[in-house]
């Protein structure tokens, strides 16, 4: 009887202890650009995918968003951005890494050379396996850039293939959110992908009285797409941070 006993609380003991570490609170890091970034209110209704990305996650989870409008890989480390980050990161926290906007424009300032781009996300993912973080390498949202013909351009074919190539190479989680948007804005098409951008008449809203076309940057429900691709890309590649993911209440 006391074997027994004491075979049941070890059990107990190690359920509990399993439970906790299940149970863990984490926090998950967001590094990238304009499209990923929190936005101030005299931007609005511009909304980085980030923002709404933290409300679908259980109370374990925190999210800190470090994504910084017009960031490529290089300027968000010579910005300093990348080292806070890097020194608050701890064990069992996420790394979500999503570049390539302003890297891949060479008349841009924050231009990145392919083998500095990969490199950089390379040096994101590495100081982060050093913390026993975790690192995820998503590839850039795509832009609502249709020809003539209403055919949807890949504009970020290059440097997300780099993301991809790196993911593999480094054996990341990849999340592909360029292709995935790609696919959503292909079913919508010329005219109702529109409904996901800052997409504004004069006067229509009070912090653009001249009225705004933006094919980049996403309004409030192009923002929430965005994270729920990311959110269905996490739960198709195992992430494991997929499981503190809230699930909808289903009324009996």
């Amino acid at each position: 009887m006391k074997i027994t006993f004491t075979l049941l609380l070890l059990c107990c003991l190690g359920l509990m202890s399993f439970l906790a570490r299940e149970n863990a609170p984490v926090t998950v890091y967001l590094i990238g650009d304009s499209t990923m970034s929190i936005k101030e209110t005299r931007h609005y209704p511009e909304t980085g995918w980030g923002m709404p990305f933290k409300y679908f996650f259980d109370s374990t989870v925190k999210v800190e968003n470090h994504a910084k409008n017009g960031r490529s890989t290089r300027t968000f480390i010579d910005g300093k951005l990348w080292q806070p980050v890097a020194s608050s990161m701890k064990t069992g926290d996420y790394l979500f890494i999503q570049f390539g906007h302003n890297d891949e424009i060479p008349t841009k300032k924050s231009a990145t050379t392919e083998a500095e781009f990969q490199t950089n996300l390379e040096r994101f993912i590495t100081e982060a396996r050093k913390k026993n973080v975790a690192p995820v390498l998503i590839t850039p949202a795509a832009r609502r850039k249709f020809d003539a013909t209403g055919k949807l351009e890949d504009t970020h074919a290059v440097y997300s293939n780099l993301v991809r190539s790196v993911a593999k190479r480094q054996k990341v989680a990849l999340l592909d959110l360029d292709g995935k948007s790609q696919e959503l804005l292909r079913k919508l098409g010329p005219e109702a992908s529109k409904l996901l951008f800052v997409h504004l008449q004069p006067e229509e809203h009070p912090n653009y009285p001249k009225g705004k076309v933006d094919d980049t940057h996403f309004n409030e429900l192009g923002a929430r797409e965005m994270a729920q691709i990311v959110l269905a890309e996490m739960k198709a590649q195992k992430v494991g941070l997929a499981d503190r993911i809230v699930r909808p209440q289903v009324k009996q």
